[in-house]
């Protein structure tokens, strides 16, 4: 018997190199192992914390997936290592590719590894303008609050977010 799929939602982003073709290239990956439900549009947003390297491109997908939660992050880690990201990175430096488990199902999730819902979710606008774009309604389980709330609970709900276009 085949498991249930569980809904999960992925933040991506990329500084280096030819970013809309590492989204791209993500997002062909990432369709070999989950169904891709929904896409965001690709937002050009402003690096927070080291502010002294090139503007990212993020956008913010819906899957559906029978990987387990740790299975999925081993997945999209397997994904940005193959895009070229190297291991042992520092926190808010350049890459070519960065994937996050925002969301899976209504889980809390808080392990050395793997946490989720994303801790920094509810304080960044690059993550909630797209992932408002594709489920508003969405309800963190971390904070009972929608997507929608969180995003109007940001200070400046733009931060330097801007829609740069569709993959």
């Amino acid at each position: 018997m085949n498991p249930v799929p569980a809904r999960a939602f992925l933040g991506l982003g990329s500084n280096v190199g030819n970013r809309c073709r590492n989204l791209n290239k993500a997002m062909d990956l990432l369709s070999r192992r989950v169904v891709i439900v929904k896409k965001s549009s690709v937002y050009e947003t402003e690096p927070l914390d080291n502010i002294d390297q090139p503007r990212f491109l993020n956008m913010v997908c819906e899957v559906k997936t029978t990987l387990s939660p740790q299975g999925l992050l081993d997945f999209v880690k397997s994904i940005e290592k193959e895009l070229g990201r190297l291991p042992g990175y520092t926190r808010n430096s350049p890459r070519t590719l960065d994937i996050d488990i925002l969301f899976y199902e209504d889980m809390v999730v808080r392990e050395p590894e793997l946490s989720i819902p994303h801790p920094r979710l509810s304080s960044r606008a690059f993550v909630l303008v797209p992932m408002s774009e594709i489920a508003p309604d969405f309800v963190d389980p971390a904070t009972g609050n929608s997507i929608g709330q969180l995003l109007a609970g940001v200070f400046d709900n733009r931060q330097g977010v801007s829609k740069a276009g569709e993959l």
